[in-house]
């Protein structure tokens, strides 16, 4: 922590420096204290005021929870179909590359256009970006599994879905939070993109207001609000991990 804080005071030292002596314009780069007045002036209201940072912010962590918990519980379920069974692994697996190859933000206006500039598309879109890391690590996750581990479960006469409980599961949790890990931040990017395209409030509406009458300290500030929240939901992946993997950890002894 003290190292990063450090890192922090140079960089903020270093941006300070650079615009005053390169003599950078407001409208290309604000100085440090620019963007503090417009993070503060979107905190320091009521948490109900249109103009403040808590409406836009809770519309977009919704939707981006929304998205990472549906993307992440398809993924799961895909990822544990296909590493059960090769035949659906061979079925599914191409098109799921395929559609993962494809760039998000070409697919973004089609499925705005789907579901509509409301919740639906923000949350559409932030499921499909959290989608393919789940799926992909829960799926390598299962099938790292040690083939003595399942043979002594078959001479246990157990069902599939006790040796997937039991010994799959807990095997794959370390891999399967790495993807969660990376599904959260792909859930929020998601958020973002389609309220860049369409919405009437969140984070990414702020920004484009922001940047529509080149207030670029409040687009800094609305940005340092979005990292706040990249990085809040981080720990809570990661606080989760440590409670959970443990007892995975648990499991295998």
């Amino acid at each position: 922590m003290l190292v990063a804080a450090l890192g922090l005071v140079v960089l903020i030292g270093a941006w300070e420096a650079a615009v005053h002596l390169l003599h950078l314009p407001g409208y290309i780069l604000p100085a440090p204290g620019a963007v503090l007045r417009a993070l503060w002036s979107g905190i320091a209201v009521s948490p109900a005021s249109p103009i403040g940072y808590y409406l836009p912010l809770w519309s977009t962590f919704r939707n981006a929870a929304l998205g990472f918990l549906v993307g992440s519980g398809v993924g799961l379920l895909l990822g544990s179909v296909m590493a059960e069974s090769r035949t659906v692994e061979r079925l599914l697996m191409p098109y799921a590359f395929a559609l993962q190859c494809l760039p998000k933000v070409a697919i973004a206006p089609l499925v705005v256009i789907w579901f509509g500039f409301g919740d639906g598309s923000k949350i559409a879109i932030a499921a499909l970006l959290a989608l393919f890391p789940v799926m992909i690590n829960s799926f390598t996750g299962l099938r790292a599994i040690e083939p003595e581990r399942i043979d002594l479960m078959r001479s246990l006469s157990a069902t599939r879905f006790e040796t997937y409980r039991l010994v799959k599961l807990p095997n794959a949790a370390p891999y399967i939070f790495a993807g969660l890990d990376m599904a959260v931040v792909y859930a929020l990017l998601g958020t973002i993109v389609a309220e860049f395209l369409g919405a009437q409030q969140g984070m990414g509406v702020v920004i484009t207001q922001a940047q529509s009458v080149t207030d670029v300290a409040g687009v800094f500030a609305a940005l340092i609000i979005l990292g706040a929240l990249g990085m809040a939901l981080h720990g809570v992946v990661r606080a989760l991990e440590r409670r959970v993997v443990h007892w995975a950890d648990r499991g295998k002894r």
